[in-house]
């Protein structure tokens, strides 16, 4: 079965440092195939004989920590869940110039509709849709530093997702379809 791995907090502001050919290469010894990586922020597809998510990430866990010294969280979706969640971003959400588009990818803890309840929102401002599996969270790139998006940083809730632009979601989706 194809899987998306998704390390939480892995080469951000130089900590945590993990080399994504090291990466790979801890995957495959814990029983991964074909393990692709994208990009330095912790993004990996694979293959897996295994049919339990949770074992899964609890075994990637493992190996990251014996590998590199590292408590990353690990956050696994099957190629079905994270393709509904990609699927499911307006078409007109983008990363550049004009807009700042996130997916938060939640820890099943805190998956649940009310959650959007707890999140910072400013309703003129911010456009949020839950999803099983995620918070869809865009705003205008001018708006950035009033939306409520920067108030989440830092909190507990915000220690139980994992968080990618909506550029780099489209592009895990591609490689999902062609592995």
């Amino acid at each position: 079965m194809k899987y998306v791995a998704l390390l939480r907090g892995i080469n951000v502001g130089g900590k945590n440092k993990v080399e994504m050919k090291k990466l790979t290469l801890a995957f495959e010894e814990a029983g991964m195939t074909s393990v692709t990586t994208y990009i330095n922020s912790g993004n990996v597809v694979f293959v897996s004989t295994n049919d339990y998510k949770e074992t899964i990430a609890a075994t990637l866990e493992r190996v990251i920590f014996s590998h590199f010294d590292l408590q990353i969280h690990v956050l696994v979706y099957s190629s079905d869940e994270f393709l509904k969640i990609a699927q499911s971003v307006p078409e007109s959400w983008s990363n550049d110039q004009a807009m700042k588009s996130d997916v938060l990818f939640l820890w099943q803890d805190v998956d649940d509709e009310t959650i959007v309840n707890r999140l910072p929102i400013k309703l003129d401002i911010d456009r949020v849709i839950y999803v099983p599996g995620a918070i869809l969270w865009s705003v205008d790139k001018d708006m950035v530093v009033k939306s409520g998006i920067g108030k989440l940083v830092g909190t507990a809730l915000y220690r139980r997702m994992t968080v990618r632009n909506v550029n780099t979601v489209r592009k895990i989706s591609a490689l999902l379809k062609s592995l």
